[in-house]
């Protein structure tokens, strides 16, 4: 049997709370690979999710949620094992402050820790257009062996609504986090 995975999941306050919701839809369906799942959720993320998906429904999720400052939570030590973080979706100053080594807050002390342990930290950047400061952010984390997935959706599968459309980069989230995820592949019948 695979070893199971301990995930971390930020959500900033950028724009883009239909992937978060996706994210933690597709979590639940998949929880059969996962054994944790911890959530951070900043105060502008729980307000930008209020404003464009019009709900507090990150409150249903069945995961453990941190509290942005909570320095004693598990995975702010390497010692936890957590294997994958996964901001999303990611905001330019949270991407800047990860890229300068910044642990000013839990989720930036999360992706340091990730880093430092050589594990997979996945971030779902969000922001357009972009500036040689978001751009020198991406590069330097990409090269401390951050990986990139900006939220940018696929058409090919032909969805036929925004959660459908969000799905085509969760699906490429997860599989890039290790998680199988039978979901559309180019050129696989579906």
């Amino acid at each position: 049997m695979n070893k199971k995975h301990k995930i971390i999941v930020a959500v900033t306050g950028a724009s883009g709370a239909i992937y978060a919701k996706v994210l933690f839809d597709k979590l639940v369906q998949l929880q059969d690979q996962i054994e944790e799942v911890g959530v951070l959720m900043s105060d502008n993320a729980k307000y930008v999710w209020e404003t464009e998906l019009e709900n507090t429904d990150y409150n249903n999720y069945p995961f453990t949620f941190y509290d942005k400052m909570d320095f004693m939570a598990p995975f702010a030590s390497g010692s936890a094992n957590f294997g994958t973080m996964i901001i999303c979706p990611c905001s330019m100053g949270t991407m800047g402050r990860i890229a300068a080594g910044i642990s000013n807050d839990l989720t930036t002390r999360a992706a340091d820790v990730i880093l430092k342990e050589r594990r997979k930290l996945i971030i779902v950047a969000r922001e357009t257009p972009l500036s040689l400061i978001h751009i020198n952010n991406m590069k330097t984390i990409t090269e401390a062996g951050g990986i990139i997935c900006p939220a940018t959706p696929s058409f090919y599968s032909k969805p036929q609504n925004f959660e459908a459309l969000a799905a085509t980069v969760i699906d490429r989230v997860l599989t890039l986090g290790g998680i199988e995820n039978n979901s559309y592949s180019w050129g696989t019948k579906q």
